[in-house]
Order: structure tokens, then sequence, then C-alpha cells
């Protein structure tokens, strides 16, 4: 048996340095791309490349090749990396850009609204069992009229019947559900650092000035209070952990006009979480309350606000000469249509608005100012630009199962919408905030402000470039001279080159898995050029694949690294046994003159015991033959 033993083991041990030469290297090698997949992918933030920049170069250079490559980007975040101080001083290599924003849309965060009732769990079921069990065990007990006394027929088929029911119900409902609980537990766990580790790695490899989170931050709006605080809990310490809410002073600091300084490295505002509101976070207008609303801002931070950053510029002399500034306006677009649930929300949102425009905003004249407008719900464009089409839903009813008879939704309530509305869109966000008209004959003459909108909402993604299209509208006769439209953009056309009145809106595909963990890198750079003087921008996008491919790398890991303990402990139970059976069979040394010598096979000592017991033996007879001593001796 003990043969057997060391058979089996030497043949576990050899299968198991069979399998690990395979799955070893594959382990080391997927986990090597998943946690440097941006790296593999050749992810980073463009470079600056100001296009009409009259300084010219009559020979190679690192900073004009790097430039001019896409290639070039990922070159410098690798010095980055290894050569900070002379990626940072040098000055052959081009500098990144001096606003960076990591881009990232609808996380998410699922809950506990997807698994089973507290009192539906296993353990509380199994206890109900049990007392169904004991219950019918007491009635079969108390069925007898003495202590020897046997249940009759009747009320042992019903114990038994109790019995058979629990066992089927445990069989057939109870083990399914708890494997199903326990797998969506532990999906939940895993969507939560597959998210974190989209952000985290990214965030290490690109390094970004500032990150964004454009909405839809949890799985639902109609979670209670207690839930909403524990995936808030998850989003900060586990998916975003090190990030920091943006705190209401940073709201109030933009209403009153104060400016931050922007910073190319070791920006104070890598680690904030810029968080846009979404529906899935208060829902749309027709469900908004105040209460849905405050908990958001409690948690994430304001719903509704602005701050403008300022670039300072040097001339070659080292003097100041134009101060650029950058401006990110967050908007709770979700209360601007309507009907809305509580008008008083509504009034604020616009009202916010107006002040933004009024207050806050450089003339649309001055390029040297850039308006980033930060939104969740996608504007308005026709159906067939991007995946989803137009689309309102209103509330048929009102709501019956608020909690203490107070309603969430109201019939006739703002539902659903794919697209903030046209009016909305047009008059809100395009000639309100960015100043941008067909009219000739209005400030600026219709071109309005540079800059950019992102948005969320969509899950697929699309970038369209929304335009004033000077042509009628054939299917409205009464439509005036112009009106606005949208086409989606041409890749590698110019952030800058425009034949009318334009905005580009990116819409930024989902960071979940089922899309590919995707996320954004936007560069903007001011060009000092005279001919420019003006903001650029570039964004581009990194995808880490699918959560598939996290569930796989991290299952190989796990099983590549319980076969190594375990070939390792076999190892080292074989080695331990060969040196009990070398230190038991090692004899000690003896004398020569008390070792025991053998003649013809037989033993010196063996046949010495058998002549003393002959010569005992012989001496006995003769005395039985003498008889005894007279003489007593």
């Amino acid at each position: 048996m003990v043969v057997n033993r060391r058979i089996s083991s030497l043949a576990l041990r050899v299968l198991l340095r069979r399998v690990l030469a395979l799955i070893l290297p594959l382990s080391l090698a997927s986990t090597l791309y998943l946690y440097l997949y941006p790296v593999f992918h050749g992810c980073a933030f463009p470079i600056p490349n100001n296009l009409n920049s009259s300084s010219t170069s009559s020979g190679f250079s690192w900073k004009n090749a790097i430039s001019a490559s896409a290639p070039g980007a990922f070159v410098n975040t690798v010095l980055q990396h290894v050569l900070p101080r002379y990626a940072q001083h040098s000055k052959t290599v081009p500098e990144p850009a001096i606003f960076r924003l990591l881009v990232l849309a609808d996380p998410q965060l699922e809950g506990d609204s997807s698994l089973p009732n507290p009192d539906d769990e296993f353990l509380p079921r199994l206890r109900s069992h049990w007392g169904v069990v004991r219950s019918a065990a007491a009635v079969l007990g108390n069925s007898t009229s003495g202590p020897l006394a046997l249940p009759s027929l009747a009320d042992c088929d019903q114990f038994l019947s109790a019995v058979r029911s629990v066992l089927e119900t445990f069989v057939r409902e109870d083990i399914p559900s708890a494997v199903q609980a326990t797998r969506k537990r532990l999906d939940l766990f895993g969507n939560d650092y597959y998210l974190a580790h989209i952000y985290r790695t990214l965030h290490w490899w690109s390094r970004p000035t500032h990150v964004a989170v454009l909405g839809d931050l949890i799985g639902s709006q109609w979670v209670t209070d207690g839930e909403f605080e524990q995936r808030g809990w998850r989003y900060w310490n586990r998916v975003f952990r090190g990030g920091e809410r943006v705190w209401d002073e940073v709201a109030i600091a933009g209403e009153t006009g104060d400016q931050e300084t922007l910073k190319r490295y070791d920006s104070p505002w890598a680690r904030k979480i810029i968080n846009v509101v979404g529906n899935h976070d208060i829902g749309y207008s027709g469900d908004v309350s105040t209460g849905r609303l405050e908990r958001f801002e409690r948690v994430f931070g304001p719903a509704n606000w602005d701050l403008r950053f300022r670039h300072a510029l040097e001339d070659t002399n080292g003097h100041s000469t134009v101060s650029p500034t950058l401006q990110i306006i967050n908007l709770n677009g979700l209360t601007l249509d309507g009907p809305a649930l509580e008008p008083q929300i509504q009034s604020d949102s616009y009202a916010y608005i107006n002040d933004v425009i009024a207050q806050r905003s450089y003339p649309v004249e001055d390029r040297t100012t850039f308006t980033l407008l930060l939104t969740h719900v996608p504007l308005h464009k026709r159906e067939g630009i991007c995946a989803d089409a137009p689309h309102f839903e209103l509330h048929d009813a009102d709501d019956e199962e608020g909690e203490e008879s107070v309603p969430r939704f109201r019939d006739g309530g703002l539902k659903e919408q794919n697209h903030l509305s046209e009016q909305i869109s047009s008059a809100g966000i395009f000639q309100g905030i960015f100043g941008l008209s067909g009219d000739e004959n209005v400030a600026g003459h219709g071109w309005g402000r540079n800059g950019l909108i992102l948005t969320g909402h969509d899950h697929t993604g699309c970038d369209v470039v929304h335009f004033v299209n000077q042509s009628a509208v054939p299917s409205e006769p009464e439509s005036g001279p112009w009106h606005w439209d949208a086409i989606r953009y041409a890749s590698g056309s110019s952030s800058s080159s425009r034949h009318t009145p334009s905005m580009r809106e990116v819409t930024l595909r989902s960071m979940m898995g089922e899309y590919g963990g995707n996320a954004g890198l936007l560069s903007v750079w001011f060009d000092p050029d005279p001919a420019v003087n003006e903001w650029r921008y570039t964004i581009t996008t990194c995808a880490a694949g699918v959560q598939h491919i996290w569930w796989a790398v991290h299952g190989i890991s796990l099983a590549t690294g319980l076969m190594l303990t375990l070939w390792v402990i076999l190892a080292i139970i074989h080695q331990g046994t060969r040196l009990f059976h070398h230190l038991r069979n090692r004899r000690k040394p003896v004398k020569p003159e008390k070792r025991r010598k053998s003649l013809d096979g037989i033993q010196l000592e063996t046949i010495s015991a058998l002549s003393m017991h002959l010569m005992m033996k012989g001496r006995e007879e003769r005395r039985e033959k003498e008889g005894p001593n007279p003489n007593g001796r």
C-alpha cells in the first residue's frame, strides 16, 4: 500500500509539472497583458499638434517626430514613466497637453435589487423548513395517548408528507436559488473590481490632469437610501478607490468667478472625480425628487456647477502675454425637459444655465477661452445618426408603490428620453451656452464659443458634429432659413476646420464589460501661434476588453496558483519522506572486536549458546545416573 501511495504521488507530481509547464507561461503572459493593456494597445493622451504653427525645423528632432505621429503620444507616455525628469524638462521632447481628461461613462453599479429578499435567502429558508419539520414532529408526538402507544398511520403519513414537501422545495427551489444568489454576488464583486481595474490601470499609465464620469454611476434610481449609500461606498472604496469627491466649495468658487491654475504635471485635480448625474442616479425629469437629488449630491458631489481654469503662457523672454481659460460646465440635463415631478427643480436648472450665460461666460468673440460641457443625455439629432433615435415616453399612471403613500412619479410626467429635446438642445445649449447661431447679425456672427460637448447614456457611443444647416426643412414649410442638423464626425479632420457654425459632441461608449470597458482620453491645449491663438483638442479611446477576459485571466491565475501550491507541497512531502527513510536506514558504526562474525553462514553467538546448552544438559544426565551424594555435596 505504501508503494502504491508513492506511485500515485509521483504520478500526480509528474502530471502537475507537465500541466504547469503549459499553464504557467499562459498565466504570466495573460496577467501581464491584462495589467498592462494600455501599453499593449498603445493608449495615450494625444500630443499637442499645432498644424498651423509658424515654427519650422530644418532637421530631425524628437519633438517634431513625436508630435507628428500617433505612436508619438505613446512614446511620450513611456518617457514620462521611464525618464520622468528628462520628459518634463527636456526641450527635445514635446510636452503633453496642459489639460488631459480621462473620461468614463455609465459604470451602473448594481446591488441588492438583483438579489433575493432577506427572507428568501438560503439560511432563513432553511430555518423555515426546519420549523415546518419540527411542527410536524410535534403533531406526531401529541397524537399518541400514552408513552408506549404508536402514532396512527394517518399521522405518520402527514409527517412524511411534510418532510417530503420540505425536501422537494429545498432541492428544486432553495438550492438553485442559493447557487444563483452566490453567482450574482460573485458577479457584482468581480464587476466592481473589473471597473476599478479600468480606472486604476489607465490612471496610472496615462497620467491625466482631470477625471470625469458621465453619469449613471449606479444601476437604478429606485433603490432605497440604504442601498444607495451602500453602492456609493462601493463606488468610492472599490471602483474609484483613491478618488476624491468634488466638494461644494468648488461649485461656490465657480459661482464667484474664482479660477484655478492648470498644471501640466502633478495636478491637484488628478484624483478628483467629476461625477455627472445620470438618469439611473436620480431619474428623468418626471422622476426627480428633492430627496433623490440631495442624496446624489451628498454622496457624489454637486449636480450643477462650473469652474474656470487659467492657463498662464509665457513668451520667449519669460513675460506673460495672454492668459487663456478653460471652463468646465457640469450640467444636470435630466431636469431640463418635462413635464417634471417637481417644477421647482426644473426652474433651478433653468436659472443655473441663465446664470452661467449671463455671469460666467466670456464674450463669444474671445477665442482664448474654451468651454467643455459635461452632461449625461445626448443632444437632439435626427434618426439614423447614432444608435438611439429621438424618443420620449411619459408615465401613464400615478405611482402606487411610493414610501409613506408619496408617489415617486405622476401621470403625464417624463418617464424616458434618448435625447434632450430639440428646443433645449438648440436654444439652451447651442445658442445659449455656446452662442452658436445661423444668424450672422448676432454677437460673433453666430460662430459662437470654442468648445466641446461630452455625453453618455446610450452605451454604444457616437461622435457627431452639430452644425447650422442653411437649407430649409422640406417637412416644415414654415421653418426658418436655417436649422440645426448633425452628421457623423469624420475621423482625422481638424477640430478647428469649420465652414459653418458647428459644435462637436462625443457620446462616450460605456465602460461596462459588455461594451468593452471603454474610456476616453481627451487632450486640450492652447496654440499660441498668432495665426491661431485659440484652444485645440483631440480625443481618442482605449478599450480594456469585455469582462470575460478579466474573469478568464484571474481564473487561470487562481488555478495556476493552486496547482503550483499543490506541486510544491507534494515535492516537500516527497523530499521529507526520502530524508526520513535515509535517516532510519543509516546504521551506527560499531567497534571491530564486537562485530559479529559468521562461520559457514551461522553466527558465532548462536554456536556458543548451543554448545553451552548441550554441556549443561550432559552434566544433568550424569548426575541422574550417579544418584544423590551421601556427603551432601
